[in-house]
């Protein structure tokens, strides 16, 4: 079989410090692999490329490293797309044909190049899962092949062959098991390659529902359910997302876009895999339309809604975007998120117990769209007896909700008077506003930071330089 497709990924990276928002970590360097499928364009896996500041390609015939450009990337079903611009990297290379997904039990080669040699190494396996799988990258829940061959470092991003056709990527190998390995599958490929083409943004789109489980009879015979009737009760309906206004609480999902979903929460999926309904989510696009099934009062009704971006009350890891944060009166006020929670060894175990609830639990509402944390206190004579109020939400300012971070720098960047800011224990920080935002400016220079504040709330701090001028 011909493998001149198959090509490795250098790329030097460098990651925001979201424990100091105003900095970036110190870059690093990192391999996998890609593939070829077009003229002068290659598949690879996000994580690969993530926060790349140089990018080169290196062919298999060829000691020769080529400058590459990200072209297009999905960090939700970990895929990117790089272009290469010299005019003599295709010269050997044959572009690979992207096939369908595979069956159970039928045979495939993965290739890359995992760490500890030069050349490109050929692993073969058995398909032995296809289902919905955690995506360690982007920790949504897609459809990934299992396969019984090694994925080892640097062999991300590289081709999954079934007779002579790329029918994955390979991504992750499965964690405590040994020569097992994910792929991402072609329906997520396609539907990526997709986007790109049509000039539409690549996010895998979410439903931004609740659901619960109707696997006990009693709970089906209430909802007025009979025997032959299965399917998912929404507990919660997330404003912003796919389902507001369209979906409601009490609402009995019985299919979605034509598959039946069990009592289980799954569907047999292509009518021959068993696994989680969201699977479906991984052949649209954000715009597209998807259809429901529902039993709602007692009554069977057919509805569709125009699929969105994913949006949770806590991001998950966030990549080639800064965080958002703004100081005052030494405080540093930014949106709780997985990138802040990594902050902590075994983040997980020991990071704030109210983050981690937020994290796991928590959902948008039309009062609260982000978790505003103060994350630490950069000592100084205006925050004297705050120093121990840091790593904890804040719930109010002035006695109203805080909404997001943008409306809480609004209201403490503009005002002159006393703000009372209330932590989510019941714990007060009054200060002069006018003092604090007065003190600001010799904390930043005392700490060596160059911004007050993050790129995205810079308009809000202009507009209080016109007003003072």
């Amino acid at each position: 079989m011909e493998y001149s497709a198959v090509v490795k990924v250098f790329a030097t990276s460098q990651a925001y410090d979201f424990g100091c928002p105003w900095q970036s970590l110190s870059p690093n360097g990192g391999t996998g692999s890609g593939v070829v499928i077009d003229a002068a364009l290659l598949l690879t896996s996000a994580h690969v490329v993530a926060n790349a500041t140089f990018v080169q390609v290196q062919k298999c015939s060829s000691s020769e490293k080529f400058t590459a450009q990200v072209e297009a990337i999905c960090h939700d079903s970990d895929l990117a797309l790089l272009r290469v611009e010299s005019q003599h990297f295709m010269e050997g290379i044959a572009p690979a044909e992207i096939g369908s997904l595979p069956n159970h039990r039928d045979r495939v080669s993965v290739v890359g190049f995992p760490i500890g040699g030069e050349d490109f190494s050929i692993t073969e396996g058995v398909v032995s899962r296809i289902e919905v799988q955690e995506y360690s990258h982007s920790q949504r829940h897609l459809l990934a092949v299992t396969v019984d061959a090694a994925i080892n470092e640097g062999n991300s991003g590289g081709p999954v062959f079934k007779g002579g056709e790329v029918v994955g990527l390979a991504f992750q190998g499965l964690r405590n098991a040994q020569s097992i390995g994910e792929v991402v599958p072609t329906p997520l490929i396609r539907q990526f390659l997709r986007g790109k083409a049509n000039g539409r943004v690549t996010h895998v789109p979410g439903l931004g529902i609740r659901t619960q489980k109707l696997e006990n009879a009693s709970l089906r015979k209430h909802l007025g359910l009979n025997s032959d009737q299965t399917g998912l009760l929404v507990t919660e309906v997330a404003p912003d997302n796919s389902c507001e206004g369209v979906l409601r609480e009490g609402d009995v999902i019985t299919a979605i876009d034509e598959y039946q979903i069990d009592n289980n929460g799954t569907i047999r999926y292509k009518g021959e895999f068993r696994t989680e309904y969201p699977v479906v989510l991984g052949e649209y696009l954000v715009g597209e339309e998807v259809s429901f099934d529902l039993l709602r009062n007692g009554k069977q009704i057919k509805l569709s809604t125009k699929l969105r971006k994913y949006e949770m009350l806590v991001p998950l890891n966030q990549y080639e975007t800064a965080p958002s944060y703004f100081i005052f009166g030494g405080f540093v006020f930014q949106i709780l998120c997985r990138d802040f929670l990594r902050c902590w060894d075994d983040w997980w175990d020991r990071a704030p117990k109210e983050f981690l609830y937020e994290y796991y639990f928590g959902i948008p509402s039309k009062e609260r769209k982000e978790v505003v944390i103060i994350s630490r206190v950069l000592a100084h004579e205006i925050n004297v007896g705050y120093e121990e109020t840091y790593n904890i939400a804040v719930n109010k300012v002035n006695g109203v909700t805080v909404r997001n971070l943008r409306q809480l720098f609004e209201v403490l960047h503009n005002s002159e008077t006393i703000v009372d800011i209330e932590t989510s224990i019941g714990t007060h920080v009054v200060l002069n506003a006018k003092q604090a935002n007065n003190a600001d400016l010799e904390i930043l220079e005392r700490y060596n930071i160059h911004a007050g504040c993050s790129s995205d709330l810079e308009d809000i701090a202009l507009q209080k330089q016109r007003k003072s001028a």
